[in-house]
């Protein structure tokens, strides 16, 4: 028997955050991750500046900052006329302390977090331990955990469901997860291929716009990630074939057959939000929660954001003697009410933006991005929305 103040299934950014949140406060934690490493997700790879304030906290952000590439300025483009509206995240220098998203891969700040716990006093890190069951009452959760020799337990004060878009603690609770999932697949490649080489003054982090195949341009420190939609009725052996890698890279650079890709990933893309993420003891975070595209880089940050806001409320019920319920509902209304009005609208907006399928729609989306680059206000509203100030500001305000 594991007996622990907080369980934690899920070993992820979010995870991890929470876990070393609280370990840093004095609260014994478990991790349980059914992987038997922090796996090498190439996904998510921006750091929103709130998110960098909260892992200053920590003491990471400067590490990750060394892992990554700091990237002030990211451009909306249109594939066909070449036209590119910048936004500079360093007009917000002395508004906020990190006036630039931070492009890194995820599993570096899970790997880093991971190595601190493994060796934190109040922390311990168990890999290939998979949740597979759980009962709470009104003192404890009793979780079952598989291992590759064994089914173990867990007894906890509370049980943190930080174990992805699959989540079993999800399951289990039985808690609504509405939404929808799109229809076409998101396709992912990465290569080390300088596109930077054809196009003029290519920034870090791209959209482009294109009623046709609209494309998502992302460089991490080591490569070029390439995200574009494909059809659904595709099988999955064509969009990870030579011909298509050679299609797509065609109207990038020409010549597709000339790019390497080290990554060619499939996956399908939702956006869904739980009913509630406070049942009792049983907390949801992160893609547990609830799901977006990527356009926009919230996904991660936001699952980051809810681990911060649990967090802080847990070392008050734990550390303080407050009381949980209302605390816990106040985790609740805050982060399901950002999710819900600002995350989930904002990303299908960023989507529908490059995508729509008429020329004509395309340009009215242009012209309205435009207005709201050229008028000072707007502008920096916009970069204050992007960059996910505006939403924690909005949650710090809900009561």
């Amino acid at each position: 028997m594991i007996r622990t103040q907080v369980a934690i299934a899920g070993a992820g950014p979010v995870g991890t955050v929470a876990a070393y949140y609280l370990a840093e406060n004095g609260i014994d934690v478990a991790v349980l991750e059914a992987s038997a490493s922090c796996e090498a997700d190439m996904r998510a790879s921006t750091f929103h500046a709130p998110t960098l304030e909260m892992l200053d906290q920590l003491g990471i952000t400067e590490q990750l900052c060394v892992e990554g590439l700091k990237a002030p300025v990211y451009q909306y483009r249109i594939r066909k006329t070449g036209e590119v509206i910048s936004f500079d995240l360093s007009e917000l220098d002395g508004k906020i302390r990190f006036p630039y998203r931070l492009q890194c891969e995820q599993y570096k700040l899970a790997r880093l977090l991971a190595d601190r716990l493994d060796q934190h006093p109040n922390a311990a890190i168990h890999f290939e331990h998979r949740v597979v069951a759980f009962e709470q009452n009104d003192s404890r959760v009793a979780v079952a955990v598989e291992t590759p020799m064994a089914i173990e337990h867990v007894e906890a004060d509370f049980l943190i469901g930080a174990d992805g878009a699959n989540s079993i603690v999800r399951k289990w609770l039985g808690v609504e997860f509405s939404g929808f999932t799109y229809p076409e697949k998101f396709l992912t490649l990465s290569t080390t291929t300088p596109l930077e080489e054809y196009f003029d003054n290519l920034s870090y982090v791209n959209y482009i716009s294109d009623p046709h195949e609209w494309l998502v341009l992302l460089r991490v420190p080591s490569m070029w990630r390439v995200l574009v939609p494909a059809d659904q009725g595709q099988a999955d052996d064509i969009l990870l074939s030579d011909e298509y890698k050679n299609r797509i890279f065609d109207g990038i650079v020409a010549d597709g057959s000339s790019v390497d890709t080290g990554h060619r990933t499939i996956y399908r893309v939702h956006q869904r939000v739980v009913s509630k993420f406070n049942h009792g003891r049983v907390l949801l975070v992160g893609d547990a929660a609830h799901l977006n595209n990527p356009l926009g880089g919230f996904g991660m940050n936001s699952g980051i954001h809810d681990a911060w806001n649990l967090s802080e409320k847990l070392i008050r019920i734990i550390n303080d003697g407050q009381e949980a319920a209302p605390l816990l509902d106040l985790f609740d209304r805050q982060r399901r009410t950002v999710m819900n009005d600002f995350i989930q609208t904002q990303t299908i907006k960023n989507k529908k933006m490059i995508e729509e399928g008429t020329e004509e729609f395309l340009r009215k989306e242009w012209d309205e991005l435009q207005k709201i680059h050229d008028n000072n206000e707007t502008r920096r509203e916009f970069l204050l929305r992007q960059s996910m100030v505006r939403s924690l500001r909005d949650a710090a305000a809900i009561t």
